[in-house]
């Protein structure tokens, strides 16, 4: 949730200013501390305090239509900047070369900043933290009909995902930077669209805070409060003391790609490889050496090397940088 709000806290204000002419600059609209609170107690506190993720559904259904938004721009965009890349786009706005090497694209490309690509995919499965609560007030719940869900839901987030990925990297080849909104407005600097696009993108993640916040929420109140009733008051409390938490991380860390990096590489690679597999070891009463054990052997094998791997390449590129 930190993470989320700290994108909000950098990329807002850039994508207000861009609207505005003339100096604005020392305006408490273009601050990011400040933008930050106040869309935390207007949109974020509100949403979060819902007692049933049910209505977040439609703040779901808004952030997707906004990502199918941001996918359809970048493919549109493909044709619309030159290559090779030049920062005067508007004279060679229709023109496309692909006689150089920069204009190639290659399968794999390694650097000393791949350490955080792996680390970074994995975060993303945070929110199936969510997979629980939504579970539980699905109607006519049962693992079918879960598994539907989960289905349609992955289907559609990698497609949208993979079209952004393939069609944003085709456009800048080895150009292409950890955020793609910022390659767009550095060679499209005035281009309406592409600033609307951004300010989508922030909505999408800004409504995705109060879903992630659910089943936090809800954790802290069956750890704590699971032999009481439901109470309004413990709600209010949590809920708030959450928040609070959560602005203030997002207020005080520097970059949003060592969040990235050290989150994806501890609590996501455990999340998403280590417990599955220590669960079902734990649980299942099959023989070690059937598939499923030892297939959840190796994904618990894969999800600690991974995740030691790529936290000690982060380390050691910040120890470099230093």
């Amino acid at each position: 949730m930190s993470s989320y709000l700290l994108i909000i806290k950098t990329e807002l204000p850039t994508a207000i200013s861009e609207f505005l002419s003339g100096d604005h600059s020392g305006s408490w609209y273009l601050n990011g501390q400040t933008l930050l609170i106040i869309i935390c107690v207007v949109i974020v506190f509100p949403l979060a305090l819902l007692p049933k993720i049910g209505f977040l559904g439609y703040t779901s259904s808004l952030s997707f239509f906004f990502m199918v938004f941001f996918a359809l721009v970048i493919v549109i965009k493909k044709w619309s900047i030159p290559c090779p890349l030049t920062l005067n786009c508007i004279e060679h706005y229709f023109q496309i070369s692909n006689a150089t090497d920069d204009c190639k694209p290659k399968l794999f490309h390694f650097s000393k900043e791949s350490a955080y690509a792996i680390p970074t995919m994995a975060f993303s499965f945070l929110c199936h933290t969510s997979v629980l609560p939504i579970y539980c007030e699905l109607q006519r719940s049962s693992r079918k009909r879960m598994q539907n869900v989960s289905n349609i839901a992955i289907v559609f987030s990698f497609l949208i995902y993979f079209i952004s990925a393939l069609f944003g990297y085709l456009t800048f080849y080895g150009k292409v930077t950890s955020d793609i909104l910022q390659d767009y407005s550095k060679y499209l600097p005035h281009d309406v669209v592409v600033r609307t696009v951004k300010l989508c993108i922030l909505f999408a993640v800004l409504l995705t805070v109060p879903l992630i916040h659910f089943p936090a929420r809800k954790a802290l109140m069956m750890m704590f409060f699971s032999n009481f009733p439901f109470s309004w008051i413990h709600h209010f409390l949590i809920t708030l003391a959450v928040n609070i938490i959560i602005v203030l991380l997002a207020i005080y860390v520097p970059d949003i790609k060592h969040v990235f990096g050290v989150v994806g590489s501890s609590t996501s690679t455990c999340l998403i490889f280590v417990f599955p597999g220590l669960f079902y070891l734990k649980l299942s009463r099959e023989d070690f050496l059937s598939w499923k054990k030892l297939g959840a052997f190796i994904l618990l094998i894969f999800g600690i090397l991974v995740g030691n791997f790529s936290l000690a390449l982060i380390i050691f590129n910040w120890i470099n940088n230093k």
